[in-house]
């Protein structure tokens, strides 16, 4: 186990046994001899909602990615529902039932809210008036306006379009990349409260957040990662109120 917990790292490989996701000793990185995770672990049980935070450049981004097989796996592995899915194609992932919603460029603005979310069914494209229904219910405002360009849209608006297209092949776990980037304060809660009642509905989520407060709050569990390993993990309660957690990485947001 990389780092220190705040679980020990004898509970937290106990703990870890038959997750859904599971993420052991990862090293990865973008560029050859450049790594920016260092022996990453992660576990997420079905159903549960785990949170990613940490300084900038701390590799949450990168995390997620590796999982996802965006970014090249260079040692450790990664396990979903008992299989190994270190460095499969992302399209294939999807398939298995892990969607993955981007911080960036994360619609397609030309297209209108119903083409995005076609495009997200595009392996199961029978399945799509079905699907269109069932995520209408999490987002009723994109089933009124579903002719409406993606490009007009908010970056609220366009934050719900990503999360919905992501949903419309019914993943058993949700990879949300900085759901909140870039919101204003009101349209930063409405995300939360989307990012909760999808969780909700039985989708394991994984969640990277700078807003580290907030996402403290609703999460059951989260990780803290710093220079690519893990720093601290353990309950959103329990690192909100950990005194080194708060000194160290949240300061003043994690009291605001």
């Amino acid at each position: 186990m990389a780092g220190t917990t705040i679980e020990g790292r004898d509970d937290h490989l106990r703990a870890a046994e038959g997750a859904l996701v599971r993420i052991d000793d990862v090293i990865a990185g973008y560029f050859p001899g450049v790594n920016i995770l260092n022996g990453c672990d992660l576990y997420a049980q079905s159903g549960e909602l785990v949170g990613i935070i940490g300084p900038n450049g701390a590799g949450k981004s990168t995390l997620l990615k590796s999982l996802f097989g965006l970014v090249k796996v260079r040692s450790g592995k990664v396990t979903f529902d008992d299989k190994n899915i270190t460095n499969k194609r992302a399209d294939k992932l999807v398939s298995m039932g892990i969607g993955f919603v981007p911080q960036n460029n994360n619609v397609f603005p030309s297209l209108t809210i119903e083409e995005n979310l076609q495009m997200g069914a595009f392996q199961e494209p029978k399945a799509f008036h079905s699907r269109f229904d069932e995520v209408a219910d999490l987002f009723p405002a994109l089933a009124q306006r579903r002719k409406q360009r993606a490009g007009s849209l908010s970056g609220g608006e366009r934050q719900m379009v990503a999360m919905a297209r992501a949903l419309m092949m019914e993943p058993k776990v949700l990879l949300l990349d900085e759901p909140s980037a870039g919101l204003s304060p009101a349209l930063t809660d409405e995300a939360f409260v989307r990012v909760k009642a999808i969780n909700k509905t039985g989708v394991t989520v994984i969640m990277v957040e700078q807003n580290a407060r907030r996402c403290l709050q609703i999460c059951d569990r989260a990780y803290v990662l710093d220079q690519g390993r893990n720093a601290y993990t353990g309950t959103g309660k329990a690192l909100a109120n950990d005194p080194k957690v708060v000194e160290l990485y949240l300061g003043t947001l994690a009291k605001a």
